[in-house]
């Protein structure tokens, strides 16, 4: 993902022409945030689950150098069963994992087709099961897996909805983000922890925009994008009655947006959710926005507030991924 601007820079006289912003995601990625900020001490780097960790951590920590953008999402609470055993199939690599779904702890199993490995030594692996961790140990490898992670990798059959509570942008030179200090994440986190497992989801969007305006110091920075976009994702979203958000912030993010639209032109942004490949993790959902899989719409700003059109799902094609 690319870096962050080091300045912003002044704003520049009125845009000579209006523009249209088009943005799609470019990168995605899922991280289970409970697993960093739930306290303890993360365990040594020796140790499968340890590694795993703290390689998820090295990865929060640098989108925090990074401009962005962040949903806080939540997701049915699921664990794995250390009550029951795990089971094979005949003569195949079908492994049935026992679970626990909701508050209520319901009982239910997964099962997934495993692939031998190229550097594994074993033809079938020893399994270890924690109650958030699979350990598959091919001999020469160990493979540590979250449940989630089966849940969005495999055809598990649990196709739950991710309901967003929070839009954010990752930019966070303190790090209260990633070490559980950012205090409205803290507030939306602690409404639904007990039955939900709460997640981030870190997005680049590639912005396309169509002007008749020639000279390049007309063009937005990378930063000036990402307001706009977490504006419209925050108004497409959010409840405007969230107490997540002061009246202050709520004031200062208007008059900035306001700002930024009458000095880039800026006629309408198109945001698009979707892409190529998207699983049911990425079945995206609030009271507000409703349920989808492409979350399509356009935006245009009065006075710095979003006013949200949506669009139908076959209105542009689907994007793809890079990389």
């Amino acid at each position: 993902m690319p870096g962050e601007d080091a300045t912003e820079q002044p704003l520049i006289p009125r845009s000579s022409a209006p523009q249209v912003w088009t943005a799609s995601v470019a990168e995605t990625k899922f991280y289970w945030y409970d697993l960093l900020v739930d306290g303890g001490q993360l365990p040594d780097f020796r140790d499968p689950v340890g590694r795993y960790l703290r390689r998820m951590q090295f990865a929060i920590d640098a989108t925090m150098e990074k401009r962005l953008l962040y949903f806080l999402v939540a997701r049915p609470r699921v664990r794995f069963d250390l009550q029951r055993s795990v089971s094979w199939g005949f003569f195949s690599l079908k492994l049935t994992i026992p679970v626990l779904i909701g508050e209520e702890e319901r009982k239910s199993t997964i099962t997934i087709d495993l692939v031998t490995p190229f550097e594994a030594t074993y033809k079938k692996p020893l399994v270890q099961v924690q109650d958030k961790f699979l350990l598959l140990n091919w001999g020469a490898l160990v493979e540590t897996y979250t449940i989630h992670d089966l849940i969005e990798r495999f055809n598990t059959g649990l196709a739950f909805p991710s309901t967003v509570l929070y839009v954010g942008q990752t930019f966070d030179p303190a790090g209260k983000l990633a070490k559980g200090q950012h205090g409205p994440v803290n507030r939306a986190r602690n409404a639904k922890m007990l039955d939900s497992d709460m997640f981030l989801l870190v997005q680049r969007f590639d912005v396309k925009v169509d002007t008749a305006a020639t000279d390049l110091s007309e063009e937005a920075s990378h930063r000036t994008h990402v307001d706009m976009l977490e504006g419209a994702l925050i108004g497409y979203f959010e409840d405007d009655t969230s107490k997540l958000r002061t009246e202050i912030e709520r004031g200062n993010r208007r008059d900035h947006l306001a700002g930024l639209q009458y000095t880039y032109f800026l006629e309408k942004l198109t945001v698009d959710l979707g892409f190529e490949g998207a699983d049911a993790f990425y079945d995206l959902e609030t009271d507000r926005a409703g349920r989808s899989r492409r979350h399509l719409f356009d935006c245009v700003f009065e006075a710095g507030r979003p006013v949200i059109a949506r669009l139908a799902e076959n209105a542009r094609p689907l994007p793809k991924l890079k990389g």
